[in-house]
């Protein structure tokens, strides 16, 4: 490491948020050293976000290619090119280096260190660089810290020991198993399910619970489980694993409470964990290995002196890669304000995510989620209507888009002041529709003047008409 070992602010992680921060941080004049002990990127753009989503991409469009007329008549193959697909995959993640994106940071004036950065008091963040020299790192205002979170490997009966994959591998899988099983019915499952069955591979999905995506809206688990099951993909429903088992063969021997199965590879995609448990938490008296508690201004509870800050995964607030991004354009606007004396109390220092997020699932179709849920909001103490539509319904333009066009949607309404506080849209291409949502969610902006949004005609957005229209 070059230069003083004294900066204005440390950042300690350097996915998305870490990264966000760092920069918007430079860009305010202050001294900022940003440690990362991995690829600086981090998990969306080497593991996650990034490369499922390239992955995913062509099984969209093919099919969207097959319900096109004219289109599905020149298609001759019924499956992707995966060698294309991985080559594409490749190039999106920079190959697993982050030499370009250190670069880059380097020209903006920030010191970026390669190594494992953990709290060691008051302002201080003691380095561990990969060659094993130590060092201390001093920050003059603030240490953010951005750590994420990790594949959570629940504790089966031979699973770790059978080396099971995780988001991480899939994401940078060199070839295609032709047998898989994935656990998990949340995310990370459908939409691993989703690429392995779209490129090829006879998918098995084990799930604890009686549906998939039990924190959406009901029909939303329903729609995806019938969309996974006609592509081939064989769903087992309240299923628990007992035992795991890597075989002489390479193969893998899954048995649950009421079958046994064989596979290829197993795909672990049972949640997260919080990157926490060697943070130095203790060190400032703050508990370990948990998320880190955060006011509205994203600054850590329970330590003295508004220094200390965190973001993203690493709140708990949201697990979620845009809204890590968030959070690093707040906290930085307010680590400069903070450091030349003024304070941070307006609107646009406030983090306003509860109730507010979106969130896309990129399985095929489609799934659109922000804000509450109807069960989250009555449970929050709204007064709720709700509004649904199925589509086309008597929105026959949408065959243009393609034969067979299938999709639901649902506004959560809070009664009391008639705004919008959730919508939710599953059907092909909808992630068009999630930014209009979300305007309208957080805005607040009462039904009574969308009503007068008029969406241009034939389009997707059309979808909100007979949502919108007056009861």
């Amino acid at each position: 490491m070059s230069g003083a070992d004294r900066f204005d602010a440390v950042v300690v992680g350097g996915g998305p948020g870490g990264v966000t921060a760092a920069v918007r941080l430079a860009a305010h004049g202050l001294a900022v050293a940003l440690i990362e002990d991995r690829l600086v990127g981090g998990e969306c753009h080497y593991w996650a976000c990034n490369p499922t989503k390239t992955l995913i991409r062509p099984i969209e469009v093919l099919q969207l290619a097959r319900a096109v007329p004219g289109v599905r008549e020149v298609v001759t193959s019924q499956n992707v090119d995966v060698e294309a697909v991985l080559n594409k995959r490749d190039i999106i993640v920079d190959h697993l280096t982050d030499r370009d994106i250190v670069a880059n940071l380097r020209q903006n004036g920030i010191e970026v260190v390669h190594g494992r950065g953990r709290l060691h008091g008051e302002r201080t963040v003691a380095v561990v660089e990969p060659d094993g020299s130590q060092h201390r790192l001093y920050a003059n205002h603030a240490v953010i810290l951005a750590t994420g979170t990790s594949p959570f490997v629940p504790d089966l009966d031979g699973l770790r020991s059978a080396a099971p994959w995780t988001n991480r591998d899939l994401a940078t899988m060199t070839g295609v198993p032709a047998r898989s099983i994935v656990l998990g019915g949340g995310v990370v499952g459908v939409e691993s399910a989703t690429i392995l069955s779209g490129l090829g591979s006879d998918v098995t999905l084990l799930v604890r619970g009686p549906a998939l995506l039990r924190g959406s809206e009901p029909f939303v688990g329903a729609r995806v489980a019938r969309a996974l099951q006609d592509r081939g993909v064989e769903i087992h429903f309240d299923s628990t694993v007992t035992s795991v088992a890597r075989n002489d063969s390479g193969g893998v021997s899954v048995t649950t409470t009421d079958t046994d199965l064989r596979a290829d590879e197993i795909v672990v995609a049972t949640g997260r964990s919080v990157n926490t448990e060697d943070l130095g938490l203790e060190t400032v008296g703050l508990p370990v290995g948990g998320f880190v508690a955060v006011d509205d201004h994203l600054t850590a509870t329970g330590v003295d002196g508004k220094w200390l800050y965190a973001i993203g995964d690493t709140t708990g607030r949201a697990l979620l890669s845009h809204v890590s991004q968030y959070h690093a354009g707040i906290v930085a606007d307010i680590v400069a304000s903070r450091a030349r004396g003024a304070g941070a109390d307006g609107p646009e220092s406030t983090a306003r995510d509860t109730g507010r997020l979106a969130q896309i699932i990129f399985t095929d179709p489609q799934v659109v989620e922000v804000g509450y849920t109807e069960a989250a909001a009555r449970a929050a103490g709204f007064t709720v209507t709700t509004r649904n539509a199925h589509y086309p319904g008597e929105l026959a333009e949408l065959s243009i888009l393609r034969d067979g066009f299938d999709a639901e949607g649902k506004l959560v309404i809070d009664a009391d002041r008639d705004t919008l506080l959730g919508a939710t849209f599953v059907g092909p291409d909808v992630a068009e529709l999630v930014q209009a949502a979300t305007v309208a969610v957080v805005g607040e902006v009462p039904l009574s003047v969308l009503r007068h949004v008029v969406a241009p005609h034939p389009s997707l957005s059309q979808v909100w008409n007979p949502l919108l229209a007056a009861s």
